[in-house]
C-alpha cells in the first residue's frame, strides 16, 4: 500500500489578518497531469490526527473507489479562536466564511491542478467545524458543492442560512448525528442537546430538496463514533 504525503504550509490571510497554517493531503498518485477534487477541513488536524482522514482517502484511492482528491486541513490555533471563527454569532466568523471561499479556494486552483468548478469542492467538518461549513457552502453554493457534516452545531442562525439557500441542487449534503447527543457538554455553553435540532435541520434539508443523505447513528458527540464514519462519508461523496 503507497500511501501520499501531508504538506504544511503557511498561507497568509488577509481576509483574518494572519498566517494560517495548513495540512494538505496529496495522495500517492498525485501528479500535475491529473485533475483532482479538493475537501477543506475545517478542525483539520482533528481530522488528520483523530479521523484518520489521509489514509483513509489514501486507501480510497488505491482502490480506485473514489475520485483524486487532495485533502485540505485548515487547524484552529486554540479553543477560544475555533469559537470565534466557527460559530455563527463569532466575531470573525464572517471572515473565516472569505478567508475558506475567497483566498482558500484560489490558492489552491492557483498551486494545484485542480477541478475550479464547485462541484470539485467539498468541506467537511465536526461540530461546530461542521456548522462553518455548512454556512460557508450555503453562503457560497458555486465555490462549493459538496458538504459532509458531523454532528453540527445548529442555532436558528443555521435553520435560516439553510432556508435562504436559492438553488439547493447547487450542493449535496452528508449528515450524521448521534442519538446519544441529547446532552452534551460544550466549554462555554453548558449542556446542550444536539440531537433535536439536528432533527429540525434534516427536516428543513429534505423540504428544500437537497441530494441529502441523513443518519443518526448509536453514540454521543465524540471522534470515537465520528472516526469510524470517515470512510463511508468520503466513500459517498467521492465515490467513482
Amino acid at each position: 500500500m503507497k500511501y501520499g504525503k501531508i504538506e504544511e504550509v503557511t498561507f497568509y490571510s488577509e481576509a483574518l489578518d494572519e498566517d494560517m497554517q495548513l495540512l494538505i493531503h496529496l495522495p500517492h498518485n498525485y501528479s500535475e497531469l491529473y485533475k483532482f477534487s479538493i475537501l477543506i477541513a475545517s478542525d483539520g488536524k482533528d481530522y488528520f490526527q483523530y479521523g484518520r482522514i489521509g489514509r483513509v482517502v489514501d486507501e480510497l484511492v488505491a482502490a480506485h473507489e473514489i475520485e483524486n482528491v487532495i485533502v485540505v486541513g485548515v487547524p484552529y490555533k486554540s479553543v477560544s479562536e475555533r469559537r470565534r471563527l466557527y460559530r455563527p454569532d463569532g466575531d470573525r466568523y464572517e471572515a473565516y466564511l472569505r478567508f475558506l471561499a475567497r483566498e482558500l479556494v484560489p490558492y489552491m486552483d492557483e498551486n494545484y491542478p485542480t477541478y475550479q468548478v464547485g462541484d470539485g469542492r467539498g468541506l467537511i467538518g465536526d461540530s461546530l467545524a461542521a456548522t462553518v461549513s455548512l454556512m460557508a457552502a450555503s453562503k457560497y453554493p458555486n465555490t462549493f458543492g459538496r458538504v459532509i457534516l458531523h454532528s453540527p452545531y445548529v442555532d436558528d442562525a443555521v435553520l435560516e442560512a439553510v432556508e435562504n439557500v436559492k438553488d439547493p441542487s447547487r450542493f449535496s449534503i452528508y449528515h450524521v448525528i448521534g442519538q446519544g447527543e441529547t446532552e452534551v457538554t460544550t466549554q462555554n455553553d453548558g449542556v446542550q442537546d444536539f440531537l433535536t435540532p439536528n432533527r429540525a435541520l434534516k427536516d428543513l434539508i429534505k423540504s428544500k430538496g437537497f441530494r441529502y443523505f441523513y443518519e443518526e447513528f448509536n453514540g454521543d458527540h465524540t471522534w470515537k463514533y465520528w472516526q469510524p464514519d470517515v470512510r463511508r462519508a468520503i466513500s459517498m461523496i467521492y465515490g467513482q
